[in-house]
């Protein structure tokens, strides 16, 4: 039995690590890439590791397109629009779980339902709005309608139904507001769920192109993915310039996952233990 056991694990780790390999290996394609010529991109077989790396595409890039500027637009987007939704789902999230009120369940079913709606439904109205709003081809278009998340929603009340009851109880005893539990007790507890909820924002924000693309016009209003799609059909003979503007434009995305993986997988572990 422990002999089957040891071999069913090993079988197991090498199907995770061959599965690993093969999901890394065009982010490895593309890192090395951004290192060569054009002429060396698509050699076959493929030099993994360039003889002479051309580090000078990373510099290089920022001044055939105004990359600093696509990178401030898309930060700036980013940490907004995280922050709004940070703060917006978990306020209705704590009102969906922790206060009971007449038709609580049947709205939260209802506003939860709209994550099954597509998109391009509701596309046109969305952009008529915001073009009665006069804020088409400006950042605020963005910002608010992408500050409100039915799964953010979601995600922060599972994780609030996991916390005991009796801490809110004993907050109201002893004279504290709903505000305040909310504040210092509920918000200092649900660290897990909220990284993940940056996470799953941060990289949708980050990552989001038809948003941008539709709403964005002008080259300085421009965020990284549409700017590199208009990098491409300008120069789309510059491969390894391509390919040094796609590592750049992943890394900040790396860095939050790294520094907040131990929450993340915390709160994807936790959320909905109890619904």
């Amino acid at each position: 039995m422990k002999t089957r056991k040891t071999i069913t694990t090993v079988v197991l780790y090498a199907g995770l690590i061959a599965l690993s390999v093969v999901m890394l290996m065009p982010f490895a394609w593309m890192l090395s890439s951004s290192l060569k010529t054009d002429l060396e991109v698509f050699l076959f077989p493929v030099q993994w590791i360039p003889s002479n790396p051309q580090w000078s595409n990373y510099t290089n890039i920022w001044n055939i397109i105004p990359l600093a500027t696509f990178f401030r637009n898309t930060a700036t987007l980013t940490i907004v629009i995280t922050f709004f939704t940070v703060i917006t789902s978990s306020f209705a999230a704590y009102g969906f779980s922790r206060i009971t009120w007449k038709g609580r369940d049947v709205l939260f079913l209802a506003y939860v339902a709209t994550i099954a709606v597509p998109w391009q439904s509701f596309m046109v109205p969305q952009f008529i709005m915001m073009r009665n709003l006069g804020l088409v081809d400006t950042l605020w278009a963005l910002i608010l309608l992408q500050s409100f998340s039915a799964m953010g929603v979601f995600l922060m009340r599972q994780f609030y139904m996991s916390i005991p009851e009796e801490l809110s109880e004993a907050a109201r005893i002893d004279g504290l507001s709903e505000y305040g539990i909310y504040a210092r007790i509920i918000l200092p507890l649900t660290k897990p769920a909220i990284a993940t909820l940056v996470i799953l924002t941060a990289t949708f924000i980050w990552n989001d192109f038809m948003g941008p693309l539709i709403y964005l016009s002008s080259q300085q209003n421009m965020t990284v993915q549409v700017g590199l799609r208009m990098f491409v059909g300008t120069h789309s003979s510059l491969y390894s310039y391509i390919m040094a503007g796609s590592v750049l434009s992943i890394l900040p995305l790396a860095l939050i996952f790294f520094f907040a993986q131990k929450y993340f997988i915390e709160g994807i572990a936790t959320t909905g233990v109890k619904g």
